[in-house]
């Protein structure tokens, strides 16, 4: 029996990860100095370490409230009233999720009739078109452009709405591009919400990894567009707690108990060691995000003028840990600079159409890598220019 036989055809017709695939390639290879991977490479800082070595010697083994722990979804809201001041009830409006990837596929599989429509700006994290897909949407891809820094043009929302829109989906600071999204389109994007009784869901992972900006927070905007919007977030960038696999979700009462009753239904809860590792690291985790975001910005200001100076024009992000190098000069296109780039010199990127239209012609790398081979990635990239550009 043939595959698409076999599998569901939503399923059978979800593209391969971009990122994923590149990098299985790159496993296999020695002395490859990565920029590719999204991942802290700080390990998580001791204090939390610390938590949840205790958790378990404590023998908190056991299942949690489908909501998550009480102390931690109380420590959630806290902490976004104190950083955007809006507020959220602990108990009926957040829930504690297996990373921002399970919070994503609650959100969609809660809101989503077959058919309906999600405006997706592009380009993107790869998750974002698939779990629409996966929960029955239809994902509606719209440019964030280079000549507004990556930002969203709030016309290019209006044009793409139809009947059948239900979300507009934003994920700032982004993934690929580190762009940032300036106070007056957000607030755009809400009036156009407001218009057409559309939700917004907003995935706000690295809200904490911002450089000269502060973090726009949707719903923090005002009180209307909050009880229209869901707020994901997490702890996997900002705490460098990837592995541990905790995020969360906030929203309105009605929308958050449809997502607990898909929890309730797939995963349960989270996992019990990491909540009591985020709970510490929201009491005493701040010195610890300043430290490296002060290091992710030395970083960011090495890669972004290294880029320039080969040739490869690079706008300067904001937010996240990426850059994303306009790569035309090199006369090849994204797949093949990074393949060759892979085979020549050993440095590995990730082709900007990974991240769906509007990254064609750019390559994302990440500056969440030690400094000093960040330096020898670019002595190694000054190699290959001069042979390609």
């Amino acid at each position: 029996m043939e595959e698409k036989q076999r599998l569901s055809k939503r399923v059978a017709e979800l593209k391969p990860s971009g990122i994923r695939k590149f990098f299985d390639i790159v496993a296999t290879m020695k002395d490859v100095i990565s920029l590719g991977i999204g991942e802290p490479d700080f390990t998580t800082p001791k204090p939390i370490l610390d938590a949840g070595m205790r958790s378990l010697q404590n023998g908190e083994t056991h299942y949690t409230s489908n909501h998550g722990k009480m102390e931690l979804r109380q420590g959630i809201t806290d902490n976004l009233q104190k950083l955007y001041n809006v507020k959220y009830d602990p108990a009926s409006e957040v829930i504690a999720t297996v990373g921002v990837s399970e919070a994503l596929y609650l959100t969609f599989t809660a809101l989503l009739e077959p058919g309906d429509e999600v405006i997706i700006p592009t380009p993107c994290f790869v998750a974002y078109q698939a779990e629409v897909i996966l929960a029955g949407g239809v994902a509606v891809e719209i440019p964030a452009r280079l000549e507004n820094n990556f930002a969203i043009d709030p016309d290019d929302i209006r044009k793409a709405i139809t009947p059948r829109t239900k979300v507009i989906f934003i994920g700032y600071p982004s993934n690929p591009t580190g762009a940032v999204a300036p106070r007056e389109v957000m607030l755009e994007i809400g009036k156009i919400a407001e218009q057409y009784n559309l939700i917004v869901v907003s995935d706000e992972i690295y809200d904490r990894l911002v450089y000269d900006f502060d973090h726009v927070c949707f719903p923090a905007l005002d009180e209307g567009l909050r009880n229209r919007t869901v707020l994901l977030g997490g702890f996997s960038k900002a705490y460098a707690m990837t592995g541990w696999r905790i995020g969360y979700a906030c929203a309105p009462k009605d929308i958050l108990q449809g997502m607990l009753r898909v929890h309730q239904y797939t995963i349960m809860s989270a996992p019990t060691t990491a909540q009591d590792a985020a709970i510490e690291a929201l009491k005493s985790g701040e010195p610890h995000v300043m430290e490296m975001v002060t290091e992710y910005d030395r970083r960011r200001r090495l890669m972004v003028a290294g880029f320039n100076k080969l040739g490869l024009s690079t706008f300067e992000p904001r937010g996240a840990f990426y850059t994303f190098p306009n790569i035309r000069a090199s006369g090849m296109d994204e797949e093949t600079f990074a393949e060759t780039l892979l085979k020549e010199e050993s440095v590995a990127v990730v082709p900007g159409s990974a991240f769906g239209p509007g990254g064609e012609g750019f390559v994302r790398a990440c500056y969440a890598t030690e400094y000093s081979k960040i330096e020898e990635a670019l002595h190694r990239m000054e190699r290959f220019m001069s042979r390609h550009g």
